[in-house]
Parts: structure tokens; sequence; C-alpha cells
């Protein structure tokens, strides 16, 4: 490799007299001076036994740091944290999900600020840690290429393809008296076959496809499923595409993620129906590149895609059906074509988005719509606005057959009574289940509601009540669900001051929620109000109250553009 446009960071660590010390410590893991000459980089993963999800990162890590070898750099092995939201839901464990994004970031700028590493492969596989991995890039602002892990093969169930999705939705049916015990067991037993993230367009697959509409990823590898052995050759372009641009400087994050990228993101979710998570992922990943991107920048592109992507949970298909007929590169291709992304944005390859997908084949037509017959005109989310949301909620409106909804509030303080008044049938058709100080403050850690949203749906009841809440949904979850209100209830958010027997519309066509209460009566609330006392007063969850912002700009915890001072000697 010949010698980089400017000096390597890492020579701050490897020359001089004064670094004899440094180099100690890098001969000691089996470095010599030809390694220790060229560029290091940094390749994180969440390799381990908590979740699946993370799994099909063994091999692949050995395969960025085969593709490092190759183009003649050094590679750095680390790992970071992941918290299961599968295992991690229902209960008090999933306020840490949303945390442990910021401790991957932060993780992230650590190792490499630390060691002053000259890149990142990064390696994505639960939900958060997609985005975790993709705003540590992007803080650190050095060549970076993040990679996918991959998602699991649907199982088979009566001839039917499912995932987790079906077992969560289980419980609910067998709750409902609709299906057996027995019935459940298969379904568990039978709808994860393989390692790899949840099969459908939930969070990880989105943001994955979020990874490709950035730019930030090998061009077309986010639906290569995890367990497929072309993930061999995923890995060693990384590695080569990494060494790329620590030869030529560049194209750095920030260069890529630009307001346009960001646009190109949240089209990419729209026009596949994909996790409402991601409305919180884009603006915090927007923050880290110093870019204001809140959820009506989010709204405004979701309100103007259409929605081409029969995915489920709103659709039929999963991440393997969009690989086998051409992987996410016939969406962005088809939104380019038609004026519903920017082609002109740029890669980790240095060439343009468009010159990317250009080869990519037409939609299928049935996994993947064209836009001129598409499953509907806008996107699969909506952000609602009105006076009991001021900044914003958001409904994911793919596969709803009515957007409209209006009922009587039942008020929950959190979501472990709602889940037990929903276990024993303790609510009714035509009521808006309000579960109120799950945000990212009142939780803390805004905690995501698939288990009680899957038992509703799996009941029988998915729009026959709505649900709204200052906490999360999962991207599985579906009905007439609400979530991420802002302002939430705990630092004084309408949610607050709703009480049982209130009236609330909800027009997901309009993109609006009104809670029919006078003006002069919420006065009246509100001064009576009192914020509700905490159960976290030390450890991670009380530092991450005292420093989290609100949904509505990404539930994020420091002041964004950080910047780190080139190496000096």
């Amino acid at each position: 490799m010949s010698s980089s446009k400017k000096p390597l960071r890492s020579r701050i660590t490897t020359d001089g007299i004064d670094r004899a010390p440094h180099r100690a410590f890098m001969r000691a893991m089996g470095l010599d001076d030809t390694a220790i000459a060229k560029p290091m980089v940094g390749v994180v993963s969440q390799k381990g036994e908590v979740t699946p999800c993370n799994m099909t990162h063994y091999a692949q890590v050995d395969y960025a740091k085969e593709g490092i070898a190759m183009a003649g750099g050094t590679p750095r092995e680390f790992t970071t944290i992941s918290v299961s939201d599968g295992i991690g839901m229902n209960h008090e464990g999933m306020k840490f999900s949303l945390v442990s994004r910021e401790i991957i970031a932060d993780s992230i700028e650590a190792v490499i600020h630390g060691h002053a590493y000259d890149g990142i492969v990064g390696y994505g596989g639960c939900d958060k840690t997609l985005p975790g991995v993709i705003m540590g890039m992007v803080r650190c602002n050095v060549p970076s290429v993040f990679v996918y892990g991959g998602s699991a093969l649907p199982g088979r169930f009566k001839g039917q393809d499912v995932s987790v999705l079906d077992t969560y939705e289980a419980v609910g049916a067998v709750q409902a008296g609709t299906m057996t015990t027995d019935e459940l067991t298969r379904i568990e037993e039978a709808c994860k076959p393989t390692i790899g993230a949840c099969a459908g367009q939930f969070t990880a697959n989105t943001m994955a496809m979020v990874a490709e509409a950035l730019g930030l990823t090998v061009p077309n590898s986010s639906m290569i499923p995890g367990v497929y052995s072309e993930r061999k050759g995923v890995g060693h372009r990384a590695g080569e595409l990494v060494m790329q641009m620590i030869e030529n400087d560049g194209p750095l994050p920030r260069q890529i993620v630009t307001r346009k990228a960001l646009e190109n993101a949240c089209a990419i979710v729209a026009a596949t129906g994909g996790s409402t998570n991601t409305a919180l992922h884009i603006p915090a990943i927007a923050h880290e590149a110093g870019i204001k991107f809140t959820a009506d920048d989010t709204a405004a592109v979701l309100q103007r895609t259409p929605f081409i992507g029969n995915l489920r949970p709103g659709g039929k298909y999963h991440a393997r059906d969009v690989y086998e007929v051409g992987g996410a590169h016939v969406v962005i291709k088809e939104l380019i074509a038609h004026g519903f992304m920017h082609g002109d944005t740029l890669t980790v390859t240095g060439r343009t988005l468009a010159q990317e997908v250009a080869d990519a084949p037409a939609p299928d037509g049935e996994v993947i719509r064209p836009v001129s017959d598409a499953i509907a005109l806008s996107g699969g989310v909506a952000v609602l606005k009105g006076n009991l949301c001021p900044d914003g909620a958001l409904l994911k409106v793919a596969g709803l057959k009515s957007l409209v909804f209006s009922g009587t509030a039942r008020v929950f303080e959190s979501e472990d009574d709602a889940v037990e008044a929903v276990h024993t049938r303790d609510y009714q058709e035509g009521q808006v289940l309000i579960v109120r100080n799950e945000g990212p403050v009142g939780g803390p850690g805004m905690r995501e509601m698939l288990g009680l949203t899957a038992l509703i749906y799996g009941q029988g009841m998915g729009e026959k009540v709505a649900l709204l809440t200052d906490g999360r949904f999962s991207g599985a979850t579906r009905g007439m669900c609400i979530g991420h209100a802002a302002p939430e209830a705990a630092v004084g958010g309408p949610m607050g001051l709703v009480e049982n027997g209130d009236r609330i519309v909800i027009d997901g066509k309009a993109a609006t929620i009104t809670l029919e209460v006078t003006d002069e009566e919420l006065q009246r609330r509100r001064a009576i109000w009192s914020a509700p006392e905490t159960r976290h007063k030390g450890g991670l969850l009380s530092k991450y109250a005292a420093t989290v912002g609100q949904a509505h700009e990404g539930a994020v915890t420091h002041a964004g553009n950080a910047q780190w001072p080139l190496p000096r000697r």
C-alpha cells in the first residue's frame, strides 16, 4: 500500500523512541515491525451468546480481518455490548435496550480514539447495535464501513413461513382460546431455525436498509441471510473498502451522512413499511454529524414516499425474499427512478448511490411492487401531531385496515399495569389504552412493548382498541399502536394529564391526534400535576435519565457534532 495523503492517526502510537513501550504492547500481541507499520483498523462486533442476532459475527469478523490484511492493513478486533430486545421484553430489562445504543456508540469512540486507530469496520445484528455502531462511526469520523450480520431464515409452520412475531402473537391467541398450547410450542420451536436477526422488516432489517440508503455499507449486502456463504465475500469487501478509504482519506462518514442521505434513509423506511424505531435512530445519527433532523423532517419524507414493500409485519414476506428478488438495491433503484430518493449522494465506494444500484433488477411485483402499483401512496409510518402530542407520535399505518380511530381513554401508569390488564382481558373494544411514564426520562429507557401489542393482536383486538405510549414499539408491532409520544408524560407532556374516560380521536390519514378536553380543563389539571417519582435513583438508568433528550429529536445524550483533534507530536 502506498503512503496516505496525510499521516496515519495510528502513528501517534507507533513512531519514535518514546513509543517503544507502546510497541512493546503490540509485540506482546504478536505484531512484528511490518504489522506495526501498517494502518491499524478497528473491527468491532457484538459476537457473544446473549442473542442469536449477533452469533453470525464470529466468522464474519474473521472475514473482515482477512480483507483488511489482504489490502495491506493490520486489523485490531474488539467487541461491544448487546442487549437482546427479545429476551429483555416485558420486564424491567427492556429499560436497558435503548440505553445500550448509547453505550455502543460511546464504547466505539473510547476504543477508536483511545488507540488512535485509522479506520473502522463495524458489525451490527440486534436492533440497537446497528444505530449504535453507525453513531459511533459518524462520531469518530474516521474511514468506516458498516456491515449488518444478516437475518435469520424464516421458519415453517403449517406450510407457511413464520418468524418470532408469530410466537409473540400466538401467546395472545392461546389466551383468547383460539390456539392450543401445543400449537404455541410448535411455533416456538419452528419460528427461528437459524442464528441471525429477526426475519421480518422489523428494526434490525429496517436499519440494515437504512445503512444501504445512507451509503455506509457494502453495497447490496443487507438482505443476504446471515448464514449464507456470500457473507465471506461481504467481509472481504468491507476490509478492502476501509483500506481504500484510508488510502484516499475518505469519503469520511460525515461526508456520506448528509441531509440528502438522511432523507434517503427515511424514504427506504417508508417504502418498506419499516420499524417506527428508525424515527429515533435516524435523528440520532444526524445528531452525531451535527445535522438537526427531527421527527418533523422524518414525517415530511414519510408522507411523500410510496409504500412498495410487501414485508412483514404489515405484509407477507421476509428479508430472505427481498434477497431472492435482488436485495435492497431493487427498492432504492425504483425510488431514485421516480424521484423519491436522491441518487447523487456518496457511498463508501466513492461512487454515488445511483451508480451503485444501476444494475439492480426491476421490482418483481410481489415482494417489491413498482411505484406504479404501490401498496399505498404514502409511507408506512405517520407522525401524528395535536394537543395530546405537540412534538409528535408515531403510528405504523402499513397494514392497517382503517386509519381513523375514536375512543375513550383507559390510563395505565406503566407498561406492567397495562400487561396485567391485557393478560386478564380487563379492557374493552373502543378504548384508547394510555401507557405513560415509559419515555426516555420517565422509564427511564423508553421500553419497547412488542409483548403487550402482540398480546392485544393475538387476542383479536389489534384494531379494535388503540394504544398510545411515550415508550417505544417494536418493528414487529402492528395494529393501532402509537408510540414515541413527545413530550413524554414524565417531563410534563399532555399525556400526563389524560384521565380515564377522556375522548381521543386518531386520524392516521390527516396525521392528527386530539384529546377532546378543553384548554381550561387541561390548565386545571396541569396546576395539580406532579412528576412521577423514579425507581431508579442510582446506576446506569439514573445517569441516562439525567442526560437523555426527547424522542422527536432521537433521544440523544450529548451535544452532538463531536470534534477530535488530529494526533500531534
